[in-house]
Order: structure tokens, then sequence, then C-alpha cells
């Protein structure tokens, strides 16, 4: 027997919280459009997102290292999918919208230019006179306009609520709305879900790079209190194990007391506030989901340790330093000589006007696409 959509909306009312997002309560599309037959709306989104060219770009695209250094440094795809499937425990666990926050997290980063945050500066930095480059907003813009994949209307027709959740700083600020209505001051239930996962994801996986690439070491990971205590949670567990064996399993205790932190917080948070919508819930005086107090302590001094020993290492900081001063000659590059710009760039030139074309076009790229065309016209990094 076939399931309806009807079913799947009847079933989301006798399953998720009260707080959670349902499909057939949707603010809609920008874009009207039928109901399908069988898929609920944000299975829909989902599925677009999953079929976009943007996000099949996020392959080639820089996490830490830049694309191919090595065959297992994640990516920007590999760290979407790792932080897609934490979002969905954490949805589970709550009785949020497992699809809603799953799509979230899969579109959060399709903004993301070519190598990285380093990229993301750079491109910043040259459209500093012309709206700035913010890989979040990035994203919207891919799936409202950018991305072309049906006939009767640009970008990807998501609903409301994915393109909302995306705008992950503008709900702290005041009446910021999106097609009329407010995102804040606190987003709801799934986009908190897609945020903190994000933060757990990095946190942890980032690390079994660092590890990987030799520019963490277990002595330095141990004058932390976060992988202390993930270590000795391992050991508790496991007894003495092998130098690798011991280094993988604390990732994930890594991982594992950052999920139990958040959801620990946050089922004491909703007791507290007892939201009755979604409404309810980017109501609230603060966010019902995040860390504990100590947690959020312990994490933040975590992420300084990665930053201080692994994201501005002299390894990864002259990675960064060369792709970048690539990038930024060839988006110089584009803008004196438009005409060598994609057809889709170009044919954006009126109505964007040429500098947001050009930003457009390089943050679309993948790190090897960007290398290429670099190369292609002969620039030299240098005066």
């Amino acid at each position: 027997m076939l399931r309806t959509r009807k079913e799947t909306e009847a079933l989301e009312d006798q399953t998720l919280a009260p707080y959670a997002a349902h499909s057939a309560l949707t603010r809609g599309r920008r874009h009207p459009e039928p109901a399908h037959e069988h898929r609920a709306e944000f299975q829909r989104d989902r599925d677009r997102v999953l079929h976009s060219r943007c996000f099949r770009r996020l392959e080639y695209k820089t996490q830490v290292f830049v694309n191919g250094t090595a065959d297992h440094y994640r990516t920007r795809l590999t760290h979407t999918l790792e932080m897609t499937a934490v979002g969905r425990t954490l949805a589970r666990a709550l009785g949020a919208n497992q699809d809603l926050a799953e799509t979230i997290a899969l579109a959060h980063d399709i903004g993301h230019s070519p190598f990285g945050h380093a990229g993301e500066e750079a491109l910043n930095e040259l459209m500093a006179d012309h709206g700035g480059f913010d890989h979040n907003l990035q994203s919207v813009r891919w799936v409202e306009e950018l991305e072309v994949s049906y006939p009767d209307h640009p970008g990807l027709n998501l609903t409301w609520e994915v393109r909302a959740g995306l705008y992950k700083h503008q709900a702290d600020i005041p009446n910021f709305l999106v097609d009329g209505h407010p995102i804040g001051p606190h987003q709801y239930i799934e986009a908190q879900i897609a945020d903190v996962a994000d933060d757990m994801t990095y946190s942890a996986h980032d690390v079994d790079d660092g590890l990987e690439a030799g520019i963490l070491t277990e002595a330095q990971l141990l004058k932390t209190e976060a992988w202390k205590r993930a270590a000795a949670r391992v050991k508790q567990h496991y007894g003495d194990l092998p130098e690798a064996q011991r280094l993988a399993a604390g990732i994930r205790a890594l991982l594992d007391m950052q999920v139990e932190d958040v959801l620990h917080h946050s089922e004491r948070q909703l007791t507290r506030y007892t939201p009755q919508s979604p409404e309810d819930v980017m109501r609230c005086p603060e966010r019902v989901l995040s860390y504990g107090p100590e947690m959020q302590a312990i994490m933040r001094k975590f992420r300084t340790f990665l930053f201080e020993n692994m994201y501005w290492s002299p390894t990864v900081e002259k990675a960064n330093t060369e792709a970048t001063a690539m990038m930024r000659k060839l988006f110089l590059h584009y803008i004196a000589h438009p005409d060598v710009m994609g057809r889709k760039a170009r044919a954006r030139i009126e109505k964007d006007g040429l500098w947001r074309a050009a930003c457009d076009y390089l943050s679309g790229m993948t790190d090897r696409y960007a290398l290429d065309e670099f190369h292609k016209f002969g620039l030299v990094v240098g005066p």
C-alpha cells in the first residue's frame, strides 16, 4: 500500500512535538506549486537540495585542507553529510521534524567559496565596497536565484522554513523578515539543530583531520578539558587501547558528549518554557537548543585551541595564503575581463552588476576549478 502525502502529514501530527515544524503548516514557497501526491513539503525540499548542482560541488571544496591534499581529509561535502547525521539524531530525540532539520543542514554550506573560510574572508574583502560576502547569505542566494533547475522560477523554490533556516546570523537582527515573516529573536528548533550540529561536527572531525595531518598530537589535545573528558570516557569503556584505536575512539567520545549535553540541556529548556508551536520557540527569552553553560565554556576554549594549533598552523596557513592569493588575482582578472566568465555569469551583469556577478561566479567554483582557471589565464601570484 502506497503512503500518500496526507498520510505522511498525519503521521507527523501523531509523532512530532508541538513545537516542531509540521509539513502541512508550512508558510509555503515563494512561487506557489501544487502539492505532491506522495512527498511532504520538506521531503521535496531535501530532494531538491540533494539533486542540485550547487550541492554536488561541495565534494571539491575545502573544509580545512585544500581539496586533493590527501584522500581522507574532510571536504565540504563530507562535513555536510556528517553534520546532517548529527542533526537527524538531535531532531529524532527531540521530536523535531527530521526532514526539515536535514534539509537545512544539507544546504547550509552550498554558498561557501573555494578554499574554506580563508577564501570567504578574501572574497569579503574584495567585495567590501559592493555589499560584502557571507557564505550563509550566499547559500540563500543559490537556492533563491542562482541555481537553474526549473523553467518557471529561479532557484529551487524551497519552503519558507528552509530558506529562513539558512539565515544563520540574521535572527539576531531586530525585525528581520523573510517574505514578511520574522525569523527571530531566535530561530525555530530545526534551524537551531542545524546550527549546533555544525559546531559539534567540525569540533570533532577537524581534530581527526589534524591528527591525520600530524598538525595535532595527543599530548597537545590532553591539555584541553574537552579532550581529557573524551579520553576518560574511552579509558572507562575500553581500558588501554593502541594509539590509533584510542584516538579514533576519542573523536567519537568528543562528539557523543556534545550531543548528550545538548540534548539534556535542551530538554531542561523545553520543560522550562513549554513552547507549543514553532513560533513559541522563536519567541522564547533564550535559545532552547544549545550546550549547557559548563560544556559551552569547555567547547569555547577547545575551539580557541583549534584556531591556535590547527587553523592558524604554518601548514594550513601557508596553503590558505597561497590559495587565496590566487583567488584574489582570479577575481580581479574577471573584473578586468568579464568576457572570460561563464555565459550565465555574464548574463547576470546587467541585473546584479559586474562585481556581484564575478563574486557569484567565483564563489560557486570548486577548489580545483578555480585553480584550473588561474593557470588557464596564465596568472601569477605577486605584484
